[in-house]
């Protein structure tokens, strides 16, 4: 009997002890939920009105059945994707997350210093609670040993010579990819942060004194660390979630993507529920790809899943264009069938979100490794020896599920 009792060293740290009982993004968001005031976790979980896009987009992806090779000889399976000239270890991005800090003390730096460690792209919001030379600072070891890269998302603001400013900084400081949402023209409905009084930066009201209580560490750090703004729009008043859209400019057009095409040196994208018409105007304009994405739900609700927008984007453009795509993203399998459907790879959001709330840059850590484990594990199930196998034969592998 000895032999099989076998007690396991208890692990002292608690962060450590949290993430490892985390198996998969499922968990991380339990444990996201159990440390984060409801406010703040559901400024990150929440969506749009009804929601229904955001659950859509997870079904959606859940809505596929693989059809795997056996017998392939996959121990050998090499998980690496080229992007942009360059070639990540894993086909994924973390995409560009507004206030981060609110989130997790951690917050931006935290998970670019993941993100750059794993050897992934990052990229910072325009709505970020870190600035733009502030991250480069603080990953500047990363960079200088060539892991991963920054990205740089801009929402053309009212203040155009604001916008333009923030281009020409992120241009210098080496940033190598500017993102350019297209879907904020007017506010997202959020309709739980309306109903938790949530404001930017978060204040302790009546409301909010009694999570004091049952979520300490979160406002014990929160409230010692630095204080909480918008980096790049310093000093403003507080104002609501819904408010944050009166930056934003409803008459953003084609014309302005013309303009960027030609102030920005690098990469440039576009960001939003693109179709195959807007993508081969966009490629027509010399823009490099589109981020497939509804905002994960957050902006216009009922818009069309990106994952069922990959085949006819891919179609419309050929093989030369990049697409990305976000929205939905939470297992590595996810990651699979967009590569599958035809993308280059997917942007994570939430998915790091809840590692970052669950235990900060550590939690992050744990959300990729998680991601990277099972995206090797389906690559291999489906008898794939690379990525660019599995793009070359995705169509073979893949099939809707009856409904």
């Amino acid at each position: 009997m000895r032999r099989l009792v076998q007690l396991r060293p208890v692990t002292l740290d608690a962060t450590t002890r949290r993430l490892a009982a985390c198996y998969d993004v499922t968990d991380l968001r339990r444990a996201a939920k159990r440390r984060t005031p409801r406010p703040v976790f559901d400024y990150a979980d929440g969506a749009a009105d009804e929601e229904i896009a955001s659950a859509a987009n997870v079904a959606a992806f859940r809505s596929w059945r693989f059809l795997p090779r056996v017998l392939a000889g996959v121990a050998a399976a090499d998980t690496s994707a080229p992007l942009f000239g360059g070639v990540l270890p894993v086909p994924m991005v973390l995409g560009p997350t507004g206030y981060t800090r609110m989130l997790h003390p951690d917050g931006e730096i935290g998970a670019a210093r993941s993100a750059l460690r794993h050897g992934l792209p990052y990229t910072l919001s325009t709505m970020a609670t870190t600035g733009i030379e502030e991250l480069t600072a603080a990953v500047a070891g990363a960079v200088a040993d060539g892991h991963g890269d920054r990205w740089f998302q801009l929402y053309l603001t009212r203040n155009r010579p604001q916008a333009v400013d923030l281009v020409s900084r992120a241009a210098g400081q080496g940033f190598s990819t500017l993102v350019v949402t297209v879907d904020t023209i007017v506010a997202g409905n959020r309709v739980r942060d309306q109903r938790n009084g949530l404001s930017i930066p978060p204040a302790l009201t009546l409301s909010t004194v009694a999570s004091v209580a049952t979520k300490p560490s979160y406002w014990y750090h929160l409230l010692a660390g630095p204080a909480l703004d918008y980096a790049n729009f310093a000093g403003r008043a507080p104002t609501t979630v819904m408010k944050t859209a009166d930056f934003f400019d409803a008459d953003l057009n084609w014309s302005d993507i013309e303009d960027l095409r030609s102030r920005w040196p690098g990469k440039l994208l576009l960001k939003g529920p693109v179709g195959p018409a807007d993508a081969l105007r966009a490629a027509e304009l010399g823009v490099d790809g589109v981020q497939l994405s509804n905002h994960g739900g957050r902006q216009l609700d009922r818009t069309v899943a990106p994952v069922d927008l990959i085949a006819p984007v891919r179609e419309a453009v050929g093989p030369a264009f990049t697409v990305l795509v976000d929205s939905g993203v939470r297992h590595g399998a996810d990651v699979a069938l967009a590569l599958a459907l035809g993308a280059d790879a997917a942007v994570l959001g939430r998915a790091y979100l809840y590692g970052l709330m669950a235990g900060g840059e550590a939690g992050v850590d744990r959300a990729l490794d998680l991601l990277t484990r099972e995206f090797t594990s389906t690559m291999q199930f489906l008898g794939m020896t690379s990525v660019t196998e599995l793009r070359k034969h995705g169509r073979e592998l893949i099939t809707r599920a009856a409904r």
